[in-house]
């Protein structure tokens, strides 16, 4: 496990405080998923983590058994935890439930204006692509178009319809990582998103769908191209 990962972890302990449970403890290692900081097969080893995130074995067991539950984890016999590595069909699963959430967000919007912590947090997701990119980060890219589409389903203003979004997209990145090229795969989607959002807010909510839903074809068919290529 890298020390970079390890400093991130503890940076999360100071998130924990007294309070420590292991719902949180999973959001943390969650949140390092999404961000692309587990691979897929890594093993992840109880005492670093434990010590990085100063709480016990006992909650980090619990918080891998959450995680678990979530398929973002799997536990091998003698072996230990492991970040889970997914097939072509749980990719293909993983843009049907998209579809679902993301085109239906869209769908059932009424007039602008549109709830503004969402929009908000769609404007800084796309300010920090172009960062990002402009930086050649292309990694944090990802993220930065993951966390655009956390807002645009923050639209719909449903606490449980965005604990399944955060759930999708842990398991995205978990898929991300088969991409050769990741300039390649993130960058042409960053004026994408602009383009939804400039759409969006000119009130043309059937028109952010349909360019939200030529996305995810796009999306679902490069990835699927890269396991073919990944398992060839």
């Amino acid at each position: 496990m890298s020390d970079n990962v390890l400093d991130e972890l503890d940076e999360g302990r100071k998130l924990l405080g007294r309070t420590s449970t292991a719902e949180r403890v999973a959001g943390i290692l969650r949140s390092r998923i999404i961000e692309g900081g587990f691979q897929p097969g890594a093993r992840l080893a109880e005492e670093e983590i434990g010590t990085a995130l100063g709480i016990s074995r006992n909650t980090l067991r619990e918080a891998f058994r959450l995680l678990t539950h979530e398929q973002l984890l799997v536990h091998e016999l003698n072996r230990g935890m492991f970040v889970r590595k997914l097939t072509v069909e749980d990719l293909e699963d993983l843009y049907r439930v998209r579809r679902l959430i993301e085109c239906a967000t869209l769908r059932q919007l009424s007039a602008p204006p549109y709830p503004q912590r969402a929009v908000q947090a769609m404007e800084e997701a796309v300010a920090a692509g172009r960062s990002a990119a402009h930086e050649h980060r292309w990694r944090d890219l990802g993220t930065a178009n993951m966390h655009f589409h956390q807002g645009l389903v923050a639209l719909a203003e449903s606490p449980r319809t965005d604990e399944m979004m955060r759930g999708v997209l842990a398991e995205l990145r978990l898929v991300f990582h088969v991409m050769e090229n990741p300039r390649r795969f993130h960058e042409p989607y960053l004026p994408r998103n602009e383009q939804i959002l400039r759409t969006l807010r000119s009130g043309d909510a059937p028109g952010a769908e349909r360019l939200l839903a030529g996305y995810l074809d796009d999306s679902r068919r490069q990835l699927a191209e890269g396991y073919a290529r990944q398992l060839g």
